[in-house]
């Protein structure tokens, strides 16, 4: 064999060698993350939801994902997720897509409509009917990557210390009531406002707001409501609650194409496993409201102010899209995917629960 055969030789082992061990090496690299989410420290369900997706994914990568979780209460930014996330503060968030409709309006319509698609429904739409897409389109400018977050399912109207018996009710009235909901009682005179969930109780126990919606009885009966407002109404304005997981865009870019698609799953099982604790706690908190709080009023809000809402949430919506292309876009396509699933609903869940009430 020649000396430069031989040197040939020498090079492609050493090569070959060399890529083995760089392999080896990525394979067994560990990618630690950062978390903001906008709750506060131990707050139940909204706070499960990412740690149980943090534990799940650090689990399935064997180690090589390590997420650490930084609450409202470290970061002091409950709303300032979306910038502390695209700017790289923090390589994911935790939220509500609705929160960012000042920054980026046609961000509020990935988390829930008046009078919209419930939480199957809305999950259909996100994975099957283009949600998905459409969200990354909206997403897409600013750096980051949006996935489901984990549903509340439909949420209650809210706690207000004055009965609603007529629209001369909402002129006026201070309510804190984020997203799309908060337009449409502002169209009939009401004033709505968006308070981190730290400031919930303080801010009806002293006045500064008339009533407010949060989740339903899941989180409401923790949170102390029903000591300072004894009238919880029934929901209109979401019917199923999307949170959302954000992801900064360089930082997906950096993971292996394994570690992107185990965070990817580890975000949509712990979504899913959000709406399950959620109507199960729903469920149990409701009896134990029923059975020890009889102060508590819960009732429907009258027919002439739901086709008010109704008819003020339409308006609104036309206005929306006529401004904007992508918001139209985005708008249809609720619109078209609610009318094809809802005729399913309507003749399954709606039929059997009608045929069995008593």
């Amino acid at each position: 064999m020649s000396k430069l055969s031989q040197l040939k030789r020498w090079l492609a082992v050493g090569v070959c060698g060399l890529a083995v061990a760089t392999s080896a090496q990525a394979a067994d690299k560990v990618y630690r993350l950062k978390m903001a989410e906008t709750w506060p420290t131990n707050f139940p369900i909204f706070g499960d939801a990412p740690r149980n997706m943090a534990a799940m994914a650090e689990k399935m990568s064997n180690g090589r994902l390590k997420i650490t979780i930084d609450s409202k209460n470290k970061h002091k930014a409950p709303l300032g997720i979306f910038d502390m996330v695209r700017a790289g503060q923090y390589d994911l968030g935790h939220s509500a897509s609705y929160y960012w409709k000042g920054k980026v309006p046609n961000t509020l319509y990935f988390t829930t409509m008046p009078f919209g698609m419930t939480a199957p429904e809305q999950y259909s739409w996100f994975y099957y009917g283009g949600g998905m897409e459409l969200m990354q389109k909206v997403y897409d400018k600013y750096n980051l990557l949006s996935f489901p977050g984990g549903n509340t399912g439909n949420q209650m109207g809210g706690w207000f210390q004055k009965e609603i018996n007529s629209l001369d009710d909402l002129k006026g009235l201070k309510m804190r009531i984020p997203g799309f909901a908060g337009e449409v009682i502002a169209k009939l005179g009401a004033k709505p406002t968006n308070i981190p969930p730290g400031e919930l109780y303080t801010s009806l126990e002293r006045r500064t707001i008339d009533a407010l919606e949060w989740v339903g009885p899941s989180l409401d009966l923790r949170m102390g409501f029903h000591k300072i407002a004894p009238y919880y109404y029934t929901g209109w304005h979401e019917p199923g609650t999307e949170l959302q997981f954000l992801v900064n865009k360089r930082t997906w870019k950096k993971l292996p194409a394994d570690l992107q698609e185990i965070l990817r799953v580890a975000m949509r099982t712990a979504a899913y496993d959000m709406y399950a604790q959620s109507y199960h706690e729903s469920a149990l908190n409701l009896e134990e409201i029923e059975k020890n709080y009889k102060n508590v009023q819960i009732k429907s809000f009258p027919e002439e102010v739901m086709t008010a809402m109704r008819k003020a949430n339409t308006e609104l919506l036309a206005e929306k899209a006529a401004k904007d292309p992508l918001a139209k876009e985005i708008l249809d396509s609720q619109a078209n995917y609610m009318k094809k699933v809802r005729r399913w609903t309507e003749i399954s869940d709606k039929a059997y629960l009608n045929s069995i009430a008593q």
